[in-house]
């Protein structure tokens, strides 16, 4: 119990946070990057240990992708890799408990990034997390809504099969638009309702209702800062994903810790 009070040092003074949104600060793009040197700084420090827990996620993408191909559901390939960093924001909370431990001073082993299962804030986080799954499954849903309704009726002999009218008929390009665009809309609405969410319920134990609204009144606070931080993520991790997404084994826990930094820059204490 005693070490509980350790890791949480500001349990008890908001457990009953209210559902309202947390002050924000207005950030600029120097404190984008700055997050991001600092969260290259933390993958530095211990990067066997941050290469570890960031396994998980290309690991997965790999596994997903492989058995897209293996049942010939080819339309779904893309809607998978795209849609996968959806599930990115609570991917990363182990990473997230890293970087806080390490601000405090303390131990930064691989091992204390499992001690989100005891966190105060574990609820909201898991609750959350399952709403993301949810969004992202709706997002694989629409995709294969799309595909059946534009190219539905061709075949899926092999993979060229369904590239040669993706790209040479009207209606494989109107896949491409329609779902880029709806894809677009999914990732703004996890981005705006996660960018600071997930760490903000690690450090200050508040339910998920505040940590939403705080995220989405950082959004709004900071627009132009954080399309850019937005454009950032998804092309390092375009970047990452080139090399079958081995690449994400560096570009995620930078992400990760990143992401921990710029909470800390835009909500105070």
């Amino acid at each position: 119990m005693a070490d509980m009070h350790i890791h949480h040092p500001r349990m008890a003074a908001n457990d009953a946070a209210p559902a309202d949104a947390l002050p924000v600060r207005e950030i600029g793009v120097a404190d984008i990057r700055d997050a991001l040197r600092q969260g290259l700084s933390d993958f530095m420090a211990q990067p066997s240990h941050l290469l570890f827990i960031a396994l998980i996620y290309p690991v997965a993408g790999i596994v997903l992708a492989r058995l897209t191909v293996s049942y010939n559901i080819f339309p779904l390939l893309f809607p998978l890799a795209s849609g996968f960093a959806l599930l990115g924001p609570f991917a990363a909370i182990g990473l997230y408990e890293i970087s806080r431990r390490r601000e405090l001073g303390m131990d930064t082993s691989w091992k204390h990034a499992l001690d989100v299962l005891h966190s105060p804030g574990i609820g909201p986080i898991a609750t959350l997390g399952a709403l993301l799954t949810g969004i992202f499954l709706a997002w694989l849903f629409s995709a294969w809504a799309i595909y059946r309704w534009l190219l539905g009726d061709v075949p899926l002999d092999s993979f060229e099969s369904f590239m040669t009218p993706l790209l040479t008929t009207a209606n494989g390009w109107t896949m491409i638009v329609l779902g880029n665009s709806l894809g677009l809309l999914f990732a703004i609405l996890v981005f705006s309702i996660s960018v600071v969410s997930f760490p903000l319920m690690l450090d200050r134990h508040v339910d998920m209702a505040t940590a939403v609204k705080t995220s989405l009144a950082a959004v709004e606070k900071n627009p132009k800062v954080m399309m850019y931080w937005g454009l950032t993520i998804t092309a390092l991790l375009v970047l990452g994903s080139l090399p079958v997404l081995v690449g994400l084994i560096v570009v995620m826990p930078i992400l990760g810790h990143a992401s921990w930094h710029l909470y800390r820059k835009v909500v105070p204490r």
